[in-house]
This record gives C-alpha cells, structure tokens and sequence, in this order.
C-alpha cells in the first residue's frame, strides 16, 4: 500500500534537514505543511527552506501565493489530495512535514465541510473586528452560536471571526458544520514526531529568531508594510515588527517579544499533537550512553506516578 510519511514536531525542533535527508533516502518529493511558508516575499520570518534547499529535493507549498491570496485549511486539503494522487501513481513513499496542526489534519483525517467564505462577508467582519475589536464580536457569537461559544477559545480572534462569517452567510450555525468525522484515505499515514527537551527547543528558537534577524527580518518586514492587514502576516515575527516600526516598542523588545511569543506557540503545537496517539516520537535528545531518554513533554503512561 502507498505510504504517505508525515514528519511533524514543534517550530524550531529541527525538522527542515531531517525532512531533507528522509525525501533523499525515499526517493521522494517533500509536502510542506505549513500554512505560512506557502506565500512568496516572506522567507525569512518562516523561516522557509532556502534555495541550496530546495534544490535538493522538490517541495510543493512553499512560496506559491501571494500575501493578498486567500487560503484555508480546506482548499489546502483539496490541492494536496491531488498532488498525491499524481506522485502515488509514480511511487510507493511521499514525505509530508510542517507544523500547522490544521494543514496536518486536513490530508491525515480530512475537515469538515465548511462552506468558503465570500469576499463580501469576510470584508465586513474584518472591517468590524478592526473597528469594534474582539468583545462584541464574542458576544454576537454568543447569540448566534452557544455551543460553539462554550468550546471556542474565544482569545483568539481568527476562530471567532471566521465563526461569525459562516453565521452570516449561510444563516446556521458554525457548529452544525462540524462533523468531526474522519475521512478514509487510500494510502497508509505513518506519522513521526520530532521532539526535544523543553529547555533546548527553547534555546534554540531563541537563537533562530536572533539569526533571522541577522538575515534581515526587519528589511523584510518593511518591504510587506504595505499588506500588514494581510492574514498572511498576522502571525508571530511581522506583528511585532510591525509594533516596533509603530514606535510601540524597542526593536530589542520586539526581538525579545518574537521570542517569547514563538515558545508559546511551539508549547500550543505540542499540546496539540500530544491528543493523536498514532505519532511515533522520536525524541532528539540523547544521553551521553546514545540513549534516547524521556522528554518530558512526553505524556506519561496511565497508571504511572
């Protein structure tokens, strides 16, 4: 049966070379699963494989739309179902790697069908949450949608936002939308996650931000200023730039905020995959016998102390 191998782990963790000297054992072209490294003009921020790279193995995903392109988990799904498709008849293994939990989900267990949101209805309530901010916006959800209210983490503006769209656009609620039934797919998926001590992944991110912005980060910022309200930049290392340059903060607490700001997010990724019992972790750091030892953001077995 057709393998798919999906190399998932938390940002920073290491997964690029891996993934890299994997697709060059398998013989096979590499599936980005990252939701930012798919646009253009922003390769250092995500941290995106460079040219050297890419020149080793074929990639699909990465750097393919522009920062006004619209794009979902969904349409994800469709577009790297049909890639599949064509690989598979030419091979028996495709590696798959990222971390965007929701791109992952999407190809391993399928997503609900949501309906696409049109432009119209997004630019309403983009205007709106941009003008009335976060609060009323959760409390209309909180009338329209109760149930979804109770479960969404309604911090978080995108979930709220993008909750609010399907409401007004098809009249239902967004949750009579969400099945949750996973979808059976004609190829195997092993899944491996990558993994490391807490404090190493941390001082690692640290020292990546500190090289992007060696990279320049900030160059790179300013030359996407003009689309700071893209959804494509809405996300760690651009919105804190986008604060310095607004005079909010110091470049040096913009750096440290970037940082910090990535070390919670890989601790959302971890508690993430830690709900899918099928990952087979592998853990990276290693004893000096070359054991590999328990991390400890490994899950503990039931019945452990």
């Amino acid at each position: 049966m057709k393998k798919l191998f999906v190399l998932l782990g938390p940002t920073g963790v290491g997964k690029t070379e891996l993934s890299l000297q994997l697709a060059e054992m398998l013989d096979c072209p590499i599936l980005s699963s990252d939701s930012r490294q798919v646009y253009r003009d922003i390769p250092i921020g995500t941290a995106a494989p460079t040219s050297q790279e890419l020149s080793r193995v074929k990639h699909y995903f990465i750097h393919t739309l522009g920062l006004e392109d619209y794009y979902s988990a969904a349409q994800y799904e469709v577009d790297a179902l049909k890639i599949l498709e064509q690989e598979f008849a030419q091979r028996d293994a495709i590696l798959m790697t990222g971390g965007s939990m929701m791109y992952i989900d999407a190809v391993c267990d399928g997503i609900d069908d949501i309906p696409t949101v049109d432009d119209e209805t997004r630019q309403l309530l983009q205007k709106r949450y941009e003008t009335e901010g976060l609060e009323p916006l959760a409390q209309e959800l909180r009338l329209l949608d109760p149930e979804y209210y109770e479960l969404c983490d309604i911090k978080n503006h995108k979930r709220v936002v993008h909750a609010l769209e399907i409401c007004y656009m098809t009249g239902k609620t967004y949750t009579s939308f969400r099945v949750k039934e996973k979808k059976q797919r004609p190829f195997e998926i092993v899944k491996i996650g990558l993994c490391r001590e807490r404090e190493e992944l941390f001082s690692r991110i640290n020292q990546r931000v500190l090289q992007m912005v060696e990279e320049g980060l900030v160059e790179e910022v300013r030359r996407v200023l003009p689309y700071r309200q893209c959804n494509a930049l809405n996300t760690v290392g651009y919105k804190e730039i986008f604060a310095y340059f607004d005079g909010k903060m110091t470049l040096e607490q913009a750096i440290e905020k970037i940082q910090r700001n990535t070390r919670v997010y890989s601790k959302k990724q971890m508690t993430w995959f830690k709900k899918d019992d099928r990952i087979n972790w592998l853990f990276l750091q290693v004893c000096g016998c070359g054991r590999q030892r328990p991390s400890p953001w490994q899950t503990r077995p039931k019945g452990s102390t």
